[in-house]
């Protein structure tokens, strides 16, 4: 059996600004922070990233920026890495790109149920 995934936690947007005096992005990098510390397949990756740009384009209204925070998590994101924002980074390093089974689903759906009652799912440079 795998092993237990761990409380999901999130630092806004990593090595990247949360804000800027024009727009608030924050919301998108907590989001994206969530697909990540879950996990999955290459695929799911590819589309959390997606996901994430268009998000960041939505807020901000700047398709440069965009691009520029899509490349970074492109880069920086990948499994292999040891890093606390990784790809998979709930599951213990080593996961890389695997599918979650039934049971982790479970697990996972839990844990961000808690994350969600305890207002662990807001940027935290607003939680102050």
């Amino acid at each position: 059996m795998a092993d237990a995934p761990r409380e999901f936690r999130t630092d806004g947007c990593s090595l990247y600004s949360d804000r800027d005096a024009k727009a608030d992005w924050c919301d998108c990098c907590v989001a994206h922070d969530l697909s990540y510390w879950r996990g999955g397949t290459a695929a799911e990756r590819e589309r959390s990233d997606a996901e994430f740009a268009a998000c960041v384009r939505q807020a901000t209204g700047n398709p440069e920026q965009a691009a520029r925070m899509h490349a970074a998590v492109r880069l920086g994101g990948a499994p292999w890495w040891p890093t606390p924002f990784r790809w998979g980074y709930g599951w213990a390093y080593g996961r890389g790109y695997q599918a979650l089974s039934l049971t982790e689903q479970i697990q996972t759906d839990r844990l961000q149920g808690l994350a969600e009652q305890q207002g662990q799912m807001q940027c935290p440079s607003r939680a102050r």
